[in-house]
């Protein structure tokens, strides 16, 4: 921090030199990371303190929960996030909203982006030459921006756009149905703004996401069923009806710095268990940059962006994840109040279904973001693979399944060869799975009556050199036969587009699948469904 210009002077450990650049005056130590705090956020602090507009004239900035005023820090505790009377503040918002036009905020961005200039300039040029570089080896045709609406996409997209001088570039929006007013507002703007911009949105038209919530129980920080179901399958949509099968290259705002998790990536990740959607390399040209590289990017260039963040948000997303943090549900309060008052007695309804104690306190204290499997709720029977091995056939096992015993069943079964009703003993309405390279019969699929089971089909293995791992992966499509939600994680996982959800139905498409496997693998598909992570009982987990 510059102690005359009075604001953050963004260096690294290793930089030679202690001064501000500009009036060359010795720093202080801040922060390892700070964001500017916008007067409506600014008022907001003030009015949790007790003291509207006392801070109007000063140099504000926040790293988590401390504010930092002048360069001396004052703590924003949870607990005087609890305390708040939601009320009192949202009134005095308002009261207070004409005389805290009035501040000197401008005036410091202005200081910031002046002192930090050379930074600015490094970390761009380098970005720029990493997007070219990119674009250099692909086909330009196939670069993607994804776009979030958030801070970090919006620095992205005008990154690639402008270090490509090309902006006609596909941009993917991936509107989750959850995405705050904000948001959806920024999204037109940029439309708007961006005329030539190819812009292309993808939303999940066929489900609700409350009427899944109440089936499969709400997502949790280790169950974000969400993000399959409304944002990466709908996006693998667009790409696949763009693209067909072709390979391509999105250039997404990844940072390091964000999580634990977006530590350990590549900057540049071609397939593998990180990324969502198989058919493309993600590229990451931010992906080195600070949260005030970002915001020092934005108000340099005077980028538009979502007023999410001049309200306090650090970051966007889906307004009721479980990722949020405690400043996030507390804002959620002020500015979607009537949603927000929806969303918890939903969650004391599903606390009560399941069996909690005390539905309320379960709530309010975020234990519902911990919660892991589908403990309590009926549809977790879905996700059980039932059955008893067959006494008069050698690695044979009759399955329970809970509905009729189709084509819809052995469409499942394409990845693992040729499926042929032909070929089966019409007799005992037999269908065949043969190997693709020798044509020998590898499986054989039989609709069964049970005494035990409403539903059930016996399915044997055949000149297989692992009859048990054979068996495991089969099981695998049982799982999906009974418990698919179309959570569309297949479909994104297919590089040939060869999985769809038709209607209700999961449908493999046996012209395009090159019987890769990567449907019925332990490495990208636990348990070969979503739904078993989702669903799956501690009872099931100790078996």
């Amino acid at each position: 921090m510059c102690p005359d210009c009075n604001v953050p002077v963004i260096q690294e450990k290793n930089e030679n030199g202690n001064f501000c650049p500009e009036c060359k005056s010795k720093l202080t130590y801040l922060a390892s990371d700070l964001r500017p705090v916008y007067p409506k956020e600014r008022l907001l602090f003030e009015l949790i303190k007790k003291v509207p507009l006392k801070y109007i004239d000063d140099s504000v900035w926040c790293s988590n929960n401390k504010y930092y005023i002048n360069g001396k820090v004052q703590n924003l505790s949870n607990t005087e996030l609890e305390k708040a009377d939601i009320e009192e503040i949202i009134d005095g918002l308002e009261k207070y909203k004409i005389q805290n036009e009035k501040n000197n905020f401008d005036f410091y961005i202005r200081k910031f982006c002046k002192v930090n200039k050379n930074r600015l300039d490094e970390i761009t040029d380098e970005a720029f030459s990493f997007v070219k570089e990119v674009a250099d080896s692909v086909n330009n045709e196939n670069l993607v921006i994804s776009f979030s609406g958030g801070k970090d996409s919006t620095v992205t997209a005008d990154v690639v756009t402008k270090a490509l001088s090309n902006p006609s570039i596909v941009h993917i929006f991936g509107n989750t149905t959850l995405e705050f007013e904000t948001t959806l507002e920024y999204a037109e703007r940029y439309k708007k703004n961006h005329p030539y911009a190819i812009f292309m949105t993808a939303k999940n038209e066929d489900q609700t996401f409350m009427k899944v919530a109440e089936d499969i129980g709400p997502p949790a920080r280790m169950m974000r069923w969400c993000c399959s179901m409304f944002k990466t399958g709908p996006i693998s949509r667009i790409q696949n009806n763009l693209f067909g099968t072709e390979r391509i290259t999105t250039f997404y705002g990844i940072r390091k710095v964000e999580s634990v998790s977006r530590s350990k990536y590549n900057r540049i990740q071609k397939g593998g268990e990180d990324v969502k959607i198989q058919k493309q390399t993600v590229a990451s040209p931010i992906f080195f940059w600070k949260d005030c590289d970002i915001w020092l990017y934005l108000t340099s260039n005077d980028v538009d962006f979502n007023d999410a963040y001049k309200l306090g948000y650090d970051r966007v997303g889906c307004w009721c994840c479980p990722n949020n943090n405690s400043r996030a549900q507390f804002l959620a309060q002020i500015y979607m109040k009537d949603k927000y008052k929806a969303w918890r007695e939903f969650l004391i309804s599903f606390a009560k279904k399941v069996g909690k104690p005390d539905p309320e306190v379960y709530v309010d204290s975020g234990k519902w973001k911990a919660r892991q499997g589908g403990n309590g709720l009926k549809s977790s029977e879905d996700v059980k693979i039932k059955f008893t091995n067959c006494t008069t056939e050698e690695h044979a096992k009759i399955y329970r399944i809970n509905k009729r015993c189709d084509e819809s069943f052995t469409n499942l079964f394409v990845p693992f060869g040729k499926v042929s009703k032909e070929l089966g003993q019409k007799i005992i309405n037999e269908t065949l799975v043969l190997d693709v390279k020798t044509n020998v019969p590898i499986i054989s699929i039989q609709p069964f009556a049970k005494n035990d089971f409403d539903f059930a089909v016996k399915v044997k293995t055949m000149n297989a050199s692992d009859h048990e791992d054979l068996q495991r992966r089969i099981g695998y499509q049982v799982r999906k036969f009974n418990s698919c939600r179309q959570c569309l994680k297949c479909e994104a996982l297919c590089t040939k587009g060869a999985i769809s959800i038709i209607g209700n139905s999961y449908f493999i498409d046996e012209t395009k699948c090159i019987h890769c496997k990567m449907c019925v693998s332990q490495k990208y598909l636990t348990g070969g469904c979503m739904m078993d992570k989702y669903l799956k009982t501690k009872a099931e987990e100790n078996d």
